[in-house]
């Protein structure tokens, strides 16, 4: 048994797909199949079945893909104790970001940061909450900046920054003029939404639950993948969206930006903060990153001062 084996099993428990999970492991499938069958043949037991081109895990199987994942992680521990002793400013530091923030936070922070840690370049991924929280766990993620709160199991979180939701219309729309919105007039528009599995999705759904009610009388809403496709789509006229400040006031500069509209209170907003293992030994290399962040001069967010800034308990 190997650890490359071991990641093989886990990797083929994340995609449940023979093809993609050599992929993602970066080996051929001949390659991550044969491995996975002499780890089988070892163990004498079956860790996968193979159902309508789905790989699914044995019930014994779920079980050594938990220690798997816990074998993994304790020898990429080895690593970051070797690392305790050495510059924790020199080295990649992989990051992750919701996609709702990773454009908008990025941009001023790279310049920042390759200032203050010039040999600490980002390795970054984009990702929803849930995947990034399972990298982290996973020892694939070293940060990530997400919406709190979360489920801090094994985690520390440090509050960034607060920001309010707009409404962002059509060009000439009626409501343009207004001073401030009730979050509930939303559902007299056809609101465009990002997909499933965005966590912003679910705090405008929280704002506005009509707007989606199955029973209700007013329009459905319609889907988008990422904020700038959807911010395309109200500019054609198909209907109006909500967007943190954030992502309105750090957007690339247009000749004629679409019109917003605050909401009226209680204001809906959301809390990003910065999350990582409490077992990760770069302290100063987390520290350094959030200082970044507070110094990378953010439009339309409420930064959180060190002084108020607190690790999570």
């Amino acid at each position: 048994m190997t650890l490359t084996e071991l990641r093989y099993l886990v990797n083929l428990d994340k995609e449940r797909h023979f093809s993609r999970a050599a992929e993602r492991s970066f080996v051929s499938q001949p390659t991550l199949s044969v491995a996975l069958k002499k780890l089988e043949e070892e163990l004498g037991v079956t860790l996968f079945e193979r159902i309508r081109g789905e790989a699914k895990p044995t019930s014994v199987g779920v079980r050594i893909i938990e220690q798997a994942r816990r074998v993994l992680a304790e020898a990429k521990r080895v690593e970051d104790i070797a690392r305790e002793g050495k510059d924790e400013l020199v080295g990649p530091l992989r990051l992750g970001a919701i996609y709702t923030v990773g454009p908008y936070v990025l941009p001023s922070l790279i310049p920042l940061l390759r200032e203050s840690a010039p040999l600490m370049p980002l390795v970054i991924e984009e990702n929803f909450t849930g995947v990034l929280l399972e990298q982290l766990r996973d020892n694939e993620l070293d940060v990530a900046l997400v919406a709190l709160p979360i489920d801090l199991q094994g985690l520390s979180a440090w509050p960034l920054y607060d920001e309010d939701f707009v409404v962002v219309l059509s060009p000439g729309h009626r409501w343009a003029s207004l001073p401030n919105l009730p979050a509930k007039k939303l559902a007299e528009e056809h609101l465009l939404l990002l997909g499933p599995g965005h966590c912003f999705r679910d705090q405008v759904i929280a704002a506005c639950p009509k707007c989606v009610d199955a029973e209700g009388d007013g329009p459905r809403p319609h889907t988008g993948s990422s904020i700038e496709t959807i911010r395309y789509m109200v500019g054609s006229g198909l209907g109006i969206t909500v967007l943190p400040r954030g992502a309105v006031a750090n957007q690339r500069s247009e000749p004629k930006p679409l019109p917003t509209v605050p909401f009226a209170a209680p204001v809906p907003s959301r809390h990003i903060g910065m999350v990582w293992r409490r077992s990760f030994p770069r302290v100063q290399a987390v520290r350094v990153l959030r200082d970044a962040i507070l110094a990378s001069e953010l439009r339309g967010v409420s930064l959180l001062p060190e002084s108020e800034a607190q690790h999570y308990p």
